[in-house]
């Protein structure tokens, strides 16, 4: 059974222009599954959901967000009152803004309240002397940080919660390519001790080496998961054409950009959200919004893949 398990999910903000309220929708039926002791890496481009995903899950959106659909942690529906109490505990989030830390509280002492089981001070020292953080940051401010450092106590809070799901939002940015590969190489170490992570990411290359499986998102929905080893060559083994071209479009392979731009939640298509940059799409596709199947191992929505 998967430890935790999105169905459906749709996340709306109401805004106000004048007088006048809209609702637009970011994320629209949105499914994903996440199982102990795997690496799900959650793709695709800026504004296509990922971050607001995370939230959602941790129950931290904003105030103006409408949410449906169905979020269930370790079989049982994850509640506002029990995101609450898991927050932090049992689900920990590796956030994408280093505004997360307290401002007023030394980094030592915001990553010795995370520790859960053996010392803290030591547990702390240990885990920062493993992501390269002298000593006497530990007594340092947040704002004393660069930008690295700041991620990389981030990061450490997380490793030290003894966490069952760890949802890291972009956490390597800023980071040196050793620091990253280091990290990296850490989510797949509490991944085969039984945790279940979820990368969220822009660099799928290195998302590559310690991932299972990869979720690539589009205008806020999925649009396919598929095995980490179907990103390859020219992207034959993959599903559907949005992650064959976001795979192409890398630099080390095609580095072919498609023409248009994701829609803005306020103007998204009918039907297929993709279709209006598709070269495969059919009346159907820009009247009918496709279901997530399974296919040749993996998930799709799309009326035409194969």
């Amino acid at each position: 059974m998967p430890i935790l398990e999105v169905e459906n999910l749709s996340v709306s903000f109401k805004q106000y222009y004048g007088f006048k309220k809209k609702s637009h929708k970011v994320i629209s039926s949105l499914n994903v599954t996440l199982e102990a002791g795997e690496v799900l890496a959650v793709v695709g481009a800026s504004g296509s959901g990922k971050s607001l995903l995370a939230h959602a899950i941790l129950g931290i959106l904003p105030r103006n967000a409408s949410i449906s659909g169905r979020i269930k942690y370790a079989g049982e529906d994850l509640t506002t009152a029990r995101q609450t109490v898991l927050r932090g505990k049992e689900i920990a989030l590796v956030p994408q803004s280093v505004n997360f830390l307290d401002p007023l509280m030394r980094v030592g002492n915001q990553v010795r309240t995370s520790v859960k089981s053996g010392d803290a001070v030591s547990v702390q020292r240990e885990v920062f002397e493993r992501y390269h953080l002298r000593p006497e940051v530990e007594d340092m401010y947040p704002f004393q940080l660069s930008g690295g450092m700041a991620r990389r106590v981030l990061l450490s809070t997380a490793m030290v919660s003894g966490a069952k799901v760890i949802i890291a939002d972009e956490p390597t940015p800023g980071l040196d390519p050793d620091v990253i590969m280091e990290a990296l190489n850490n989510f797949r170490e509490v991944a085969d001790n039984g945790c279940a992570v979820m990368l969220i990411t822009h660099d799928i290359e290195s998302t590559l080496n310690i991932a299972d499986k990869i979720a690539v998102f589009y205008s806020g929905t999925t649009v396919e998961i598929a095995p980490a080893e179907n990103f390859t060559g020219q992207g034959e083994e993959l599903r559907h054409p949005y992650s064959k071209v976001l795979w192409r479009a890398l630099p080390q392979n095609d580095f072919t950009p498609i023409p248009g731009a994701q829609p803005h939640p306020s103007s998204l298509p009918a039907g297929c959200l993709f279709a209006p940059r598709c070269e495969m799409a059919t009346p159907v596709c820009r009247q009918e919004q496709p279901e997530m199947r399974g296919l040749r191992g993996g998930m799709v929505r799309c009326f035409h893949a194969t």
